[in-house]
């Protein structure tokens, strides 16, 4: 189970990644088209640094959002393997537990099989000692 989970989290993990990259190529793109639009546009030198500006602005508060979608969807990652792996773990203290009592088990009714021969052995030994 390890394996698929390990294997999950690698497709989410690359997925997360490509997302990231998607959101970056994005956030480019939009910066360069505000860019571009700005600088042919006829407007005055003025108003063409203030409209780059805040297309620059607008494009940066773009990439931020994706960038901290892109944390939080890592950090709920993180997350659920985490749980997923404390619940493993626990799953298999649990086994471990139980097959610790059933062998103590087995090796006390084996202890008490073996006194009860040898009771009875010594049971047989006095009976011939007497005669």
């Amino acid at each position: 189970m390890f394996i698929k989970d390990a294997l999950e989290a690698r497709k989410k993990k690359k997925k997360i990644e490509d997302a990231k990259a998607a959101a970056i190529a994005a956030g480019a793109g939009v910066a360069a088209g505000v860019a571009a639009g700005v600088l042919f546009a006829p407007k005055s030198g003025k108003e063409t640094r203030e409209d780059i500006a805040k297309g620059a602005e607008k494009a940066a508060d773009k990439v931020k959002d994706s960038v901290n979608n892109t944390v939080d969807d890592v950090t709920k990652a993180k997350e659920d393997i985490k749980d997923k792996a404390r619940a493993k773990v626990a799953d298999l203290a649990e086994t471990f537990e139980g097959k610790a009592e059933e062998i103590k088990d087995k090796a006390k009714a084996k202890v008490v099989d073996a006194a009860e021969t040898v009771e009875d052995k010594a049971e047989e030994v006095k009976k011939d000692a007497k005669k």
